[in-house]
């Protein structure tokens, strides 16, 4: 199965089939009943989305997709292809082009079946996640418990670990990558397979230590799912995973697909269509050999996005959320990179690791996307989704390998465009809003008793409580009367910030709760925010107009002698070279005559722009500009 870890998108391919043996002892016995935990309810609320009709929205990038669908077909020579898109559990659009067979001219459409290739993986590790929640097995076993032929597996240092199931599901078992060589052995025996384990695998770095994409090993974790279960891995995927989950047109075995429905695969060569021979299932499907629809893995997807956010309601999955958010946590990092496609595009993030049987990364402007790709001769595939966002796509082409990474990110691109595609909102906990009004309070007016009952034990050893209670004083005397303006934006369920209003400007306060019960303000800072006196705002006004155009004469002119006019025209030069256009926003910080922090609203996201002008003139002494915390990268 090829695979790769590139920008947005994990791009793993892969397969592995099951093994018919006797099941061993199971590793992990059920012991006596256990305590039923304890729930504090409501102390971390759940994140919700705070803006209305998310599909409406979304929906009108539907044309767009359609041309970046049918353009990438095109270009890529792909007789049929299907892509969905996911929102809140629901398969809201699909798109769908060209023919699933070249010899009846079948046109594709969402029920055709495709091979998913080593999309594959994620179905062999929920199946191993639901053997570990039912007590056959711990992730933490020897792989040799449950494959004897790997007892004497030589390892290649004498302080190498035991080689484990952990190891097998997140590609740290320290074997060669294995792409393409894995593709071409769905269809070997068990016997096969079991001969080559007795003689022994190279490895390429020794177990543990880092990550090497293993086909050879997930065709391990079907066989550990056969001996584990006692049953073969088709029938207990089928059994345990496909069935609850309403996956009706998902199968390992491609004679079980409708004739009228399967979508053959092809390659492009010679300028043309050329048959690919399809593998059958064998002891090698466990890393890549399913087949299935854009329906059924439409559900597939919408079932391990519901793991997101966590919550009280029941379950309903094959496995539990909490088993299902484990596959997409990062449990092995990846190499990361910070690139740009172009010397003039903005920086593309690809920083994350491999979960069980996902891959998972950070994006610049969405966070967290996690994702797997499929191919195999005749097939590429890919599906990736934002947990927080509540949105995934799934596309399927019938070509040897497709390729639908750079696809994805323009339709993620279209998605971002239309405004719908937002996170969920942090709510904050009761214990964050009932601090937020305590310290609101404690600001407008000093009260020791109140603060001895809010603050942790830590706070006034840091900062003696007379310093806080002078710098209240202080900020009272030059803001005037001030008062919480909203709600509290929280970070987490115990650290966040708000504004308030004042007479004469504002305040900007930030807290968190320390581990305490009750939770109790273990750190505390409040921003003194002036607005800008006129003088200050021309001089901020300047300083755009110079990002814009430098104009060195007119930049003189602005400065005062202590400036540095070539640091200056360097950090300037490069904002507007790297940020596109910009508008003086808000003041940030700082007394607003003198000196002053400004948010620049600008094309490629909020700059701050720390300023101070000289006492006696006016102009300006002092300039820095730095990219605004919000942004996870820059440009």
């Amino acid at each position: 199965m090829r695979g790769c870890l590139t920008g947005l998108l994990v791009f793993l391919l892969g397969a592995v089939p099951p093994l018919l043996a006797q099941a061993p002892t199971a590793a992990t016995q059920p012991g006596a009943a256990a305590r039923p935990q304890r729930i504090a309810e409501g102390s971390v609320p759940v994140p919700q989305f705070t803006h209305h009709d998310r599909v409406g929205q979304l929906s009108t990038a539907f044309p767009e997709i359609e041309r970046i669908v049918a353009a990438f077909v095109a270009q890529r020579h792909i007789p049929g292809a299907v892509l969905g898109v996911i929102v809140d559990g629901e398969l809201v659009h699909t798109t769908t082009t060209g023919m699933r067979d070249l010899v009846s001219k079948a046109p594709v459409t969402v029920d055709s079946v495709f091979r998913i290739a080593s999309m594959t993986k994620s179905f062999t590790a929920m199946s191993i996640l639901k053997l570990r929640d039912d007590g056959k097995l711990s992730l933490d076993d020897p792989v040799a418990r449950y494959i004897p032929e790997l007892t004497d597996l030589p390892y290649p240092t004498k302080d190498s670990p035991v080689l484990t199931i952990r190891h097998l599901l997140t590609h740290s078992e320290g074997f060669p990558e294995d792409n393409p060589w894995g593709d071409r052995q769905l269809a070997q025996s068990d016997e096969t397979m079991g001969r080559w384990m007795r003689q022994g695998i190279p490895f390429s770095t020794v177990p543990g230590t880092g990550f090497e994409y293993s086909n050879y090993g997930f065709a391990m974790l079907g066989r550990i799912v056969s001996r584990a279960s006692g049953m073969p891995y088709t029938q207990y995927l089928e059994e345990h995973i496909l069935r609850p989950l309403g996956m009706t047109s998902t199968t390992l075995e491609m004679s079980d697909v409708p004739s009228d429905r399967i979508a053959r695969g092809y390659r492009w060569e010679d300028d043309g269509w050329k048959d690919e021979e399809l593998l059958a299932h064998g002891s090698f499907g466990a890393m890549g050999g399913l087949w299935t629809s854009t329906r059924d893995l439409a559900r597939y997807v919408a079932f391990l996005m519901s793991a997101f956010p966590p919550r009280d309601d029941a379950e309903i999955g094959p496995v539990r959320r909490a088993s299902a958010r484990e596959m997409q946590q990062a449990w092995r990092m990846t190499p990361a990179t910070a690139r740009r496609p172009t010397v003039d595009a903005p920086l593309f993030l690809a920083a994350g690791g491999y979960g069980y049987g996902l891959g998972v990364q950070q994006h610049c402007t969405l966070g967290v996307a996690v994702s797997h790709g499929g191919g195999l001769p005749g097939y590429g595939s890919l599906m990736l989704w934002l947990p927080d966002y509540g949105v995934g796509v799934i596309a399927m082409g019938n070509v040897t390998y497709a390729g639908w990474g750079g696809t994805f990110q323009k339709v993620f691109a279209a998605l971002e465009q239309t405004g719908g595609l937002r996170p969920r909102r942090v709510q904050p906990s009761p214990a964050l809003r009932t601090a937020k009004d305590d310290v609101s309070t404690l600001i407008v007016g000093w009260d020791d008793g109140l603060a001895a009952r809010v603050v942790a034990d830590n706070l006034f050893m840091d900062r003696p409580a007379e310093k806080y209670k002078a710098e209240f004083a202080e900020l009272a005397a030059r803001h005037g009367a001030c008062r919480a303006d909203g709600d509290i934006v929280a970070e987490n369920a115990l650290r966040g910030d708000w504004r308030m209003a004042c007479d004469r400007g504002s305040l900007r306060v930030a807290l968190t709760l320390a581990p305490t019960t009750p939770p109790r303000v273990q750190s505390l800072s409040v921003r003194s925010i002036m607005p800008l006196a006129p003088r200050m705002a021309e001089v901020a006004e300047e300083v755009r107009r110079l990002a814009g155009r430098w104009d060195a004469g007119h930049a003189a002119s602005v400065a005062a002698p202590a400036l540095d006019l070539y640091r200056a025209h360097a950090q300037l030069t490069s904002l507007g070279a790297r940020w596109g256009g910009c508008r003086v926003g808000e003041a940030l910080g700082g007394n607003g005559t003198s000196d002053a922090i400004v948010r620049f609203d600008c094309a490629k996201g909020p700059i701050d722009v720390s300023l101070g002008l000289d006492a006696g003139t006016g102009r300006l002494a002092r300039l820095s500009v730095s990219a605004a915390g919000s942004n996870r990268c820059e440009p």
